[in-house]
């Protein structure tokens, strides 16, 4: 029974002892505060932060729209008739010139067709010689000189005939290019309208894209655009509008230009989805550096260093955001040049918070560096 009073008076001591000891922990942790408090009063601490001065920027106005890349030329090679194929005189992705022989047609009717008509015309030339010799020495009348010439020019005729369906067995390349995929080999019964392969001339590169008839003014034969392919990453390619389209699509309300693009090497490739931006014209705007603003739902805010009762503070300011351009947003309202604002951290702040501005050439404590920008 001793030991058991025992016990429970030496719990009820420890007891106490943890209650006491707590009372001082708090009271102690207030004393503290309240120093760091004074210190803030009177020395303005908080938050370190880094500034970025609202100032007045160029930005340029852009319409940006997608178009599809086209060959500056570009055809299927076709036979227009049916027929088989005797030889294949190209190879794939081959680069030709105009005129280049690609495909040889079976061809042996024409080929005695043409036999034929040599032999007509070398009889036609004969008769015709002979009656003309005779017509001089009086010997023939020129109405029989006048039908033999008839017939020779009737058969120079078929000749010239026999030779053009012989020609129409030779396909050839209607334009300087570089060939595409083919399938064909000698033997292939070719139908007309059956794509024997493809012909591009990819040394310039046309886009035809949409625009809103609004910016139909800003728009004219030789306004530098630029242009860039998902394919080909941040690749830029600088081109010039050469045609505007005469008439305004009725139901999207927009006319189609064409833009040219030099393409060497032949990066670009007939086929590519291109982004189109074409520069209307710039203007200078409020703007501040992409770190120094937060978005939140539909809004934008930031935090304005003013003076307060015990040195800078953070207050939230919202703001209207316009474009964003080389690291820097526009403001259309909510800001004035030559304001301060927080410039990084601004995940670390809450709103009126005492806040001290880092000198120059000293970081804010764990902030990426200072945006361009900051107070001079």
């Amino acid at each position: 029974m001793i030991k058991r009073h025992f016990f429970l008076i030496a719990a009820g001591a420890l007891l106490a002892l943890m209650i006491v000891a707590a009372v001082l922990r708090v009271a102690f942790a207030q004393d503290e505060g309240e120093g760091r408090g004074g210190s803030g009063g009177r020395g303005g601490g908080g938050q370190q932060v880094s500034q970025a001065v609202v100032a007045q920027r160029a930005f340029s106005d852009q319409i940006e729209v997608l178009g599809v890349a086209r060959g500056n030329r570009s055809v299927n090679i076709t036979s227009a008739t049916s027929q088989l194929i005797t030889r294949v005189l190209f190879t794939d992705g081959q680069r030709v010139s105009a005129g280049t022989r690609l495909v040889e047609l079976q061809a042996q009717e024409e080929d005695a067709g043409i036999i034929e008509a040599r032999a007509n015309v070398e009889l036609a030339q004969s008769q015709y010689d002979r009656y003309r010799e005779l017509g001089e020495r009086g010997f023939a009348p020129q109405m029989m000189i006048e039908q033999y010439e008839t017939e020779l020019r009737t058969a120079r005729a078929s000749l010239a005939a026999a030779n053009a369906r012989r020609g129409d067995r030779s396909i050839r390349a209607p334009f300087s290019g570089v060939l595409g995929l083919s399938s064909v080999t000698a033997g292939t019964l070719i139908n007309p309208g059956a794509i024997i392969t493809t012909l591009d001339d990819i040394d310039t590169i046309r886009v035809d894209f949409p625009v809103p008839e609004r910016y139909l003014s800003a728009l004219r034969p030789g306004l530098a655009i630029t242009a860039q392919a998902d394919a080909l990453g941040e690749e830029i390619f600088q081109g010039r509008i050469a045609l505007i389209d005469t008439r305004v699509n009725e139901t999207t309300r927009a006319v189609t230009a064409r833009a040219e693009f030099p393409n060497p090497g032949g990066r670009i490739r007939p086929g590519m989805l291109m982004r189109v931006e074409v520069e209307q014209g710039s203007r200078q705007s409020v703007a501040v550096p992409e770190a120094a603003i937060q978005y939140e739902g539909d809004g934008a805010f930031v935090y304005r260093i003013a003076p307060g009762e015990r040195g800078s503070t953070a207050q939230r300011v919202s703001v209207e955001a316009g474009v964003v351009e080389n690291g820097y947003v526009e403001i259309l309202s909510g800001l004035r040049a030559g304001e301060r604002i927080v410039g990084t951290g601004l995940n670390r702040i809450q709103p009126n918070s005492p806040v001290t501005v880092a000198q120059a050439g000293q970081a804010a404590p764990r902030a990426a560096p200072a945006a361009q920008g900051a107070a001079r």
